[in-house]
């Protein structure tokens, strides 16, 4: 009795895999065979492809530049979690012209006008989405403020999104939870942003923020490191003008620091401000504490005590 083509098919694939895992190179007779990104056959050991089964899964046109690559493109913007319809839907272009670059006519732009108008209405069916609208626009918006990277935009609508899905909205603000998420997606990121920051280009306070965070972090349970001072130091060093001796021996202060466990329970904040401060006066490059404390949104208290700590651990006698 033949056996069904699938138990065959199954049966030859299994083969092909025991061949291509059994070949040797013809080079240096190494067994260390594997299969990179463009699907070829490489010896590890010395670099022979072996084989070539390239698929150029890309567009069949070449583009030197953005124009060319914008005008061939026949695929639109990919879908984003920061628009509530995930960039799903049409919207009708601002610019006033037609097909051929031609300006519309008074009555033609007036028509256009209501049909956009009417657009932007039904992109919308309820109370809902028109809040889960307004949560990632706020996202946007003081993401843009801080500065950060499109993917902690990204991570911050997906953690509004299950927050808005497990129901945690309820009973608190939209730009709370909104806020709360960003501050979220930075951590995660590994692009920390104190609350200090945060709040500044929030439309609530510091203490909601902090609240809503321990709260959606714990239900949604996000898994969250602590946030190392070292990632602070880049940014306030360059906003302090500082060289790259004195982010080295910052690091090198935090580093030796926290070994000791002077880190336990500390602002990382804080604690890479008075690293900064000490590593300045090493380097011979003095700031003073009211600069760097004004640039860590800190006290001038906070770093002459995590400083005094600091220079203690290092052996260091000022």
């Amino acid at each position: 009795m033949e056996r069904p083509s699938r138990q065959r098919q199954q049966e030859r694939d299994t083969e092909q895999e025991t061949d291509e895992s059994t070949v040797s190179c013809p080079e240096c007779d190494s067994e260390n065979i594997v299969t990179d990104a463009d699907q070829e056959l490489v010896c590890e050991d010395c670099g022979l492809v072996l084989d070539e089964r390239n698929i150029d899964r890309g567009p069949e046109w070449r583009a030197f530049n953005h124009n060319e690559r914008q005008s061939k493109s026949r695929v639109g913007a990919p879908i984003t979690e920061t628009m509530h319809d995930k960039g799903l839907t049409t919207t009708i272009d601002w610019k006033d012209k037609d097909a051929y670059g031609r300006s519309l006519s008074s009555e033609k732009r007036s028509q256009m006008h209501r049909l956009r108008k009417w657009q932007e209405r039904i992109r919308t069916k309820d109370a809902g989405e028109r809040n889960l609208q307004f949560a990632l626009s706020e996202i946007d918006r003081m993401a843009s403020a801080l500065g950060v990277p499109r993917s902690v935009r990204e991570v911050a609508s997906v953690i509004y999104r299950r927050a808005l899905n497990e129901d945690l909205i309820r009973g608190r603000s939209i730009e709370g939870v909104s806020t709360a998420a960003l501050y979220a997606a930075c951590r995660k990121e590994g692009i920390p942003r104190s609350l200090e920051e945060i709040s500044e280009v929030s439309r609530v306070d510091r203490k909601e923020i902090g609240r809503t965070y321990r709260y959606i972090s714990q239900e949604l349970g996000l898994e969250m490191r602590p946030v190392d001072p070292k990632k602070y130091v880049p940014r306030f060093s360059s906003e302090l003008e500082l060289s790259e001796e004195v982010q080295s021996k910052a690091n090198e202060i935090i580093e030796t620091t926290a070994e000791q466990g002077l880190l336990s329970g500390k602002s990382p904040t804080g604690y890479a401000a008075a690293a900064i401060y000490a590593a300045s006066l090493l380097c011979n490059e003095k700031k003073t504490q009211r600069e760097v404390a004004d640039v860590a949104q800190v006290t001038e208290v906070t770093i002459r005590n995590r400083y005094q700590e600091q220079i203690e651990a290092m052996g260091i006698h000022s």
